[in-house]
């Protein structure tokens, strides 16, 4: 008997994005690069789960939720969860703890035991092993459950595919229907009376009825199975977009970029296997020579922006050098053939020893109020009247002046 597909929810979005990135994550079992949100929606799931675990005898409170969200967050370094910048990571940090105060003012008063949290199902079912993951499971009596998904992403609108997947599941799983029975042995069939989305950044909370059977229907079979079947059938066209392919982890390896296909780290046309990987040194094979192709406009585009950055590497160190010499000869302007140069200077606080700064902001509970931590918003709670005036004199303490120059070219008339 043939092995079941493994699919899932997250599985059919990455297909139906893009086959040939299926392609590189599923079929050559390449990983993508860490991503923030995932760190970021994963830390605030793990909480949601702890503050509504049914095995704990009575629900935290929020200084054990924010104490566990902490512990959880520290496990990893800033690069580990994919954050472009430590400051990125920390600005973070601050609004997940501030997502959860405000989901404690909204709901501990009416905190409820669910069903279950985090459920892994794994179903087999028309030929798939379909895994899914649902977040909380509430009981609505007399058979009836509600499918709870957080989010913590930008947005708040979602299409309802995910809910109708877990809708699916939940409706034909056995395991879900042994844990339902557990609670009201009464139960002959399990029945979805609700399905939500909830928005954690907003405290929002999208329902959604039980989808009609004839829509599931549809559902399973034009898009579930019919996703699986081209994947069977090795069906893995590239599908490229600007705004998908700016942010693939896989476009070193691509054919829509390289002009040829991936065969593997040992194939012929073997690449880096993502950004910023250094592909192994081999001995190239001896080739005919042959005329000089034409570029594809995707080369072009690379040697333009190869150029482009070649340019502005150029035009720093010439700013550099006109300031450096503007500066010996004493002059504030100064006059090219076509162009002249102005050049002024400023004085600015900076804030130095980043370690000690952030201990402060930490100590004083200030995280929230800088957003991101940089030069000007940390200058700003040195006149912000909420500021203890201790964190005040702590954080002057850390600072320096220096002076900046400013060039500015213009065209001379």
């Amino acid at each position: 008997m043939a092995k079941n597909l493994s699919f899932s929810y997250s599985k059919m979005g990455m297909y139906k994005e893009c086959p040939q990135k299926y392609k590189f994550r599923y079929v050559h079992m390449i990983p993508e690069l860490p991503k923030y949100y995932f760190a970021f929606g994963s830390a605030l799931h793990s909480v949601m789960e702890f503050i509504y675990d049914p095995a704990r005898p009575a629900f935290p409170t929020l200084a054990e939720a924010l104490s566990y969200f902490n512990a959880q967050w520290s496990q990893t370094t800033w690069q580990q969860k994919g954050y472009p910048s430590e400051d990125k990571e920390l600005a973070a940090y601050a609004e997940g703890r501030r997502e959860i105060e405000a989901y404690y003012q909204k709901h501990a008063a009416t905190f409820a035991r669910p069903l279950s949290v985090e459920m892994k199902s794994t179903l087999e079912i028309d030929g798939l092993s379909l895994i899914s993951i649902l977040d909380r499971l509430d009981y609505l009596g007399e058979g009836q459950v509600k499918i709870l998904d957080y989010k913590t992403g930008k947005t708040v609108q979602r299409e309802p595919d995910q809910l109708y997947m877990y809708q699916k599941v939940v409706e034909t799983s056995p395991v879900i229907k042994t844990l339902v029975q557990q609670k009201d042995p009464s139960v002959k069939n399990v029945r979805v009376g609700q399905l939500a989305f909830y928005h954690l950044p907003s405290l929002t909370e999208m329902t959604f009825e039980r989808a009609p059977d004839k829509e599931i229907v549809d559902f399973w079979q034009n898009k579930v199975l019919a996703t699986a079947d081209h994947i069977r059938a090795g069906q893995f066209s590239p599908t490229p977009s600007e705004q998908a392919c700016r942010w693939c982890d896989y476009r070193n390896i691509c054919p829509v970029f390289t002009g040829k296909d991936y065969t593997g780290p040992s194939g012929a046309a073997a690449l880096p296997l993502l950004k910023g990987q250094a592909p192994t040194p081999t001995a190239p094979a001896p080739q005919k020579v042959s005329p000089t192709p034409e570029k594809s406009p995707m080369e072009v585009l690379a040697d333009n922006i190869d150029r482009y950055g070649a340019l502005l590497e150029e035009t720093e160190k010439l700013r550099q050098a006109i300031t450096t010499q503007m500066q010996a000869s004493g002059f504030a302007r100064h006059f090219g053939a076509h162009f002249q140069a102005e050049l002024s200077s400023t004085s600015k606080t900076v804030f130095e020893n980043r370690d000690k700064v952030l201990e402060i902001l930490k100590k004083y509970n200030l995280l929230a109020k800088t957003l991101v931590p940089t030069q000007s918003t940390l200058a700003a709670l040195l006149t912000d009247p909420s500021v203890p005036s201790q964190a005040k004199q702590e954080l002057q303490q850390c600072t320096t002046t220096r002076t900046e120059n400013n060039l500015h070219i213009e065209k001379a008339e």
